[in-house]
């Protein structure tokens, strides 16, 4: 019998190693898309003086880390509408940034810097100096512990939802597909589309993961980043962080509000934005996976999930 045909495995990635001329070219392009992407957002007047708006610190930062396609856009823009709120969809550069501080490219030291920097000019691009910082990047799960360190103030929210809904999501996108290896097409933070492995494959898999199904590779991701962020915020004091689940989110969010207030102390105004926002979720998305996945895809997607299904109630 033939052997099934690899797919093509992509050139060398030239984001592989950050220069400068590279990380100031992705910082401008955030800054441009970030303004862009914030145009329809809803902003709440504050009538701070200038001197405020043109404040450049990163105030009390929150961090919405998940594996992609478990909810963490919709948590994310909910989140994003509070008062007060400075909030920031996957900026460009640390994005980027996150496999040198996850493999040490970079010293911890000059990573801080860089965050530091690239959230800063986020903050006076958009005018919201003095508002608090809220940046939701999937990635951020891989290192949250430098992210705790380099922002002591910074509180994190991770949010989980069932692999098998979250791998039928992600496997809908053209991300990790075997069809858009070659093709040119890079991610936000720099990373080609494909079947090439990720920052975030473990060395024994490097291999293997090109030559896996594409749901089999979406389901691969949802295992690293609920892992990586699991294990990540486990180490860190309780009053830094708090689980939700999607599931909860969008059926009855009510217990997620209070857990998210406790978090971040918010006002009573503050709750109720957030409830309403929460309010609009939609319950329908749960258990998308039993009319996508057959009985044979159902179990590869198990298997590449691993102990973590049943880990987290997802399976018996």
């Amino acid at each position: 019998m033939t052997p099934p045909a690899r797919p093509p495995v992509a050139p060398a990635d030239p984001h592989l190693v950050m220069s400068l001329p590279a990380a100031g070219t992705l910082l401008v392009k955030g800054l441009v898309s970030d303004r862009r992407e914030r145009r329809g957002a809803v902003r709440t007047p504050d009538g701070r003086p200038l001197r405020r708006a043109l404040d450049p610190r990163v105030h009390d930062p929150v961090f919405v880390v998940g594996a992609p396609r478990s909810g963490t856009t919709f948590l994310g823009d909910c989140l994003g509408a509070l008062p007060g709120v400075s909030y920031h969809f996957e900026p460009r550069l640390t994005k980027a940034l996150v496999r040198h501080v996850h493999r040490g490219d970079w010293s911890r030291r000059r990573a801080a810097a860089a965050f530091r920097a690239s959230y800063s000019s986020l903050v006076l691009a958009a005018g919201d100096g003095g508002r608090r910082f809220v940046d939701k990047t999937p990635e951020n799960a891989f290192i949250t512990g430098f992210l705790a360190d380099a922002f002591p103030t910074a509180r994190f929210v991770h949010i989980i939802r069932d692999g098998r809904d979250v791998t039928v999501s992600h496997a809908e996108k053209p991300w990790l597909r075997a069809s858009s290896t070659g093709s040119g097409v890079r991610g936000r933070g720099g990373a080609a589309w494909g079947a090439s492995p990720r920052f975030w494959v473990e060395p024994e898999g490097v291999d293997r993961f090109p030559a896996v199904s594409d749901l089999e590779r979406s389901a691969w991701a949802w295992r690293r980043f609920t892992t990586a962020a699991l294990e990540g915020l486990e180490a860190l004091p309780g009053s830094r962080w708090t689980e939700v689940r999607y599931e909860e989110l969008v059926t009855r969010p009510a217990p997620a509000v209070e857990r998210l207030a406790a978090l971040l102390e918010l006002d009573d105004r503050s709750r109720r934005v957030l409830a309403d926002g929460l309010s609009r979720g939609r319950a329908s998305s749960v258990g998308r996976w039993r009319e996508r996945l057959g009985p044979e895809e159902e179990a590869l997607v198990v298997a590449e999930c691993g102990p973590l299904l049943p880990r987290l109630g997802y399976v018996r």
